[in-house]
């Protein structure tokens, strides 16, 4: 059965997408098996998997509100070798249409419940606020990834996020924790990143990923052409350092399993 992982921070642009692309490449690079679920009404994790939103004859928007199941809207990324199951701005919808059906909450987790046993990996694209489809993705979820950068405004969104994931393991989903702390667009030649970065290790300990991602033009250019980063330029710091994410996450799911 897939270790099922919300990549979500309620702070925008902070990386999710690139982070939930690049490790869904960096996994399947690593001979696993990975579904990629957008979350976000923009569908920009569909379009940096290479695959056209515009095209879609079916989508998230359907498997949630019970029109289709995931086998039949999923999507092959042919650049990052791992399945989407997509979404485009029919999803913003989902948001109302879903406050009058049962188990509201707990949508995506029943449809993904059915595919499961196909994947290593599952990993959810949430949109950067606490939303109905948050809620499901939290739901659906082993754990959460949160990317950060490493600036004063993170450290005070981490709270509400930490805050959030309590409470949706207290009542919802009691298997939900975090499962750690990844730091993104990282410029080590500033002096707040690095008290940034050290304040998280002192806080949390083994829960920030020893992995660090660099800040990289390279990884900002790739969704452009329709391919993750790791696939668009593999030798870039930007890409070896989400293939080396990718490791780190298969070990850790490893040593959770013991």
């Amino acid at each position: 059965m897939a270790k099922i992982f919300c990549v979500a921070n309620q702070k925008g642009g902070v990386g999710k997408t690139t982070t939930t692309v690049n490790l869904a490449a960096g996994l399947a690079k690593l001979d696993q098996r990975v579904l990629l679920v957008d979350l976000d009404p923009q569908g920009n994790a569909t379009m940096g998997a290479g695959i056209n939103k515009a095209k879609l004859t079916a989508s998230v928007y359907e498997v949630l509100l019970g029109m289709a199941e995931v086998a039949s809207a999923r999507q092959r990324s042919e650049s990052g070798r791992f399945d989407v199951l997509p979404a485009n701005r029919e999803l913003a919808g989902a948001e109302v249409e879903m406050v009058a059906l049962e188990n509201r909450d707990k949508r995506l987790k029943d449809a993904l419940a059915l595919v499961s046993a196909e994947y290593d990996f599952i990993l959810i694209d949430c949109p950067p606020a606490l939303s109905m489809l948050t809620l499901n993705g939290l739901c659906a979820a082993h754990g959460v990834i949160i990317p950060m950068q490493c600036e004063y405004y993170a450290l005070e969104g981490l709270s509400d996020l930490a805050n959030t994931i309590k409470k949706v393991s207290v009542s919802l989903n009691p298997d939900l924790k975090i499962v750690g702390l990844l730091r993104v667009m990282f410029d080590p030649r500033m002096t707040l990143s690095q008290q940034v970065s050290d304040q998280l290790e002192q806080h949390f300990g083994d829960k920030v990923f020893k992995t660090v991602i660099p800040r990289n033009v390279r990884l900002a250019e790739a969704p452009s052409y329709g391919m993750p980063g790791v696939v668009f330029d593999p030798a870039s710091k930007g890409a070896q350092a989400y293939i080396a994410f990718g490791a780190e996450m298969v070990d850790r799911i490893k040593l959770l399993g013991k």
